[in-house]
């Protein structure tokens, strides 16, 4: 089996199981994968199609040099053009880019304050590992919202989007997932936290700092998990393989 052959078996399965966990939205949110080593070539999802629909087959190899597309009846979603094209093409190391608006991180990303403080093992994770934007312009068509987006990374692997919702970025389908998947469990643990009304018990900045630092001695859970995961789909419905 070819290297993008596997990529685009993994990514569909990342999208059948946002679906399956819920975080997905309507026929909206993108998630993408480099293929070239420059990252300016990328397999994203098709406009408007849902989670539940997307095959290994069917995602769409794309150019972000190439914008001649955007003019054709085969153009991709204009903000999913504008975000994860420049940060495929500014970040070739992000070879996984996936964008959500899952319920916990966004009603957290709608608050003043959207923060995730390290109050147990799954906030703590991202304790300084996670960027802030707090500038929502709109939905991101435009080229320029896009690089402002990228450049608001700042090299960190999450960004909780202000009134918007979360991105992750990793090395591989299975890293960008496992992130995703505990930036939601830490922003369900936040929300819940501040529903209680009481007084929040956050964890000193040097124990945080050596939580979020332990994770990384867990790293192959993550590739563990997510093909768990895969063989949970291959039992349930193996279609995104085609």
């Amino acid at each position: 089996m070819s290297q993008e052959q596997q990529l685009r078996i993994d990514l569909a399965a990342a999208f059948r199981l946002v679906y399956e966990l819920d975080m997905h939205e309507s026929v909206a949110n993108h998630l993408s994968a480099a293929v070239s080593p420059d990252g300016k070539q990328f397999l994203m999802n098709r406009r408007w199609m849902h989670f539940a629909n997307v095959t290994a087959s069917n995602l769409q190899l794309l150019d972000s040099e190439d914008d001649s597309i955007m003019q054709t009846d085969e153009a991709p979603d204009a903000s999913a053009w504008a975000i994860h094209g420049n940060v495929h093409k500014a970040f070739p190391h992000a070879r996984v880019i996936l964008h959500v608006h899952s319920t916990y991180a966004t009603a957290l990303s709608t608050l003043k304050d959207p923060r995730i403080l390290p109050l147990d093992n799954n906030t703590a994770r991202f304790f300084n590992r996670i960027a802030y934007d707090t500038n929502f312009g709109g939905i991101a068509t435009s080229d320029a919202e896009g690089k402002r987006i990228m450049d608001t990374f700042d090299g960190k692997k999450a960004l909780m989007m202000g009134n918007h919702g979360i991105s992750v970025v990793g090395e591989t389908v299975a890293e960008a997932f496992e992130s995703l998947y505990y930036l939601e469990k830490a922003c369900k643990t936040m929300v819940l936290a501040y529903s209680t009304g009481q007084p929040l018990n956050v964890l000193p900045d040097d124990l945080a700092e050596e939580t979020a630092a332990s994770w990384d001695e867990f790293k192959g859970a993550g590739d563990a998990h997510f093909e768990q995961l895969k063989a949970m789909l291959d039992k349930k419905d193996p279609s995104y393989r085609d």
